[in-house]
């Protein structure tokens, strides 16, 4: 069976944890007021902020420019003004995943964590249980669920599966790409390749 943390972790190569802070994971923790889960933390202190393999971002709370908080509450804002009672049933979240409601940023809610330049958005489903589960929107109304844990999604996400839809497998060959994202207007995108991806 795959430890999906160790195995995710060591995609991009060995951890940088270059901007790890536990203080940032707190100050974003009482600025969102959700806890998000350890695999996800974890993974954003060893490499993070970073593009893989050219589409999926993930930031750093401990950055400025490349912090997630800012992002989170203008998803959550953005998301919360939709009209969900004017959607056809197929791109309702609610009726599709059995939801109570389409809520965002509430603690049994919808909570932006990453996306990709392909315009999807990764979902935390209520982020404070112990196991939440994860839903994509893909950019245009359609929408996926995932019953794992992130580490468990971007492993298979960075192996070519289907984690953001049906036939939305993108694998690119080699090894995992991945670029350093700026955190301030002097730096610039620092690209590299990580190891094999043992296929």
């Amino acid at each position: 069976m795959t430890a999906y943390p160790a195995a995710a972790t060591a995609m991009p190569g060995p951890a940088q944890n270059r901007y790890a802070d536990p203080s940032a994971r707190g100050r974003l923790r009482a600025g969102l007021g959700v806890r998000l889960p350890t695999d996800y933390q974890t993974l954003v202190d060893a490499c993070a902020p970073i593009q893989l393999d050219g589409h999926l971002y993930l930031r750093h709370p401990a950055t400025e420019r490349c912090n997630p908080g800012q992002d989170v509450r203008d998803t959550i804002r953005a998301r919360s003004e939709v009209s969900w009672d004017d959607l056809d049933p197929d791109e309702d979240p609610r009726l599709l995943f059995g939801l109570a409601e389409s809520s965002f940023g509430t603690r049994n809610g919808l909570w932006p964590i990453a996306g990709t330049g392909r315009g999807e958005t990764l979902f935390l489903v209520a982020a404070d249980d112990a196991a939440p589960g994860l839903l994509v929107e893909d950019g245009e109304g359609s929408w996926a669920r995932f019953e794992m844990s992130f580490a468990e999604w971007l492993h298979r996400y960075l192996f070519g599966e289907d984690t953001t839809g049906p036939d939305t497998s993108a694998l690119h060959p080699g090894p995992v790409q991945l670029c350093r994202l700026p955190t301030t207007a002097d730096e610039r995108p620092e690209p590299w390749s990580g190891p094999d991806r043992g296929m």
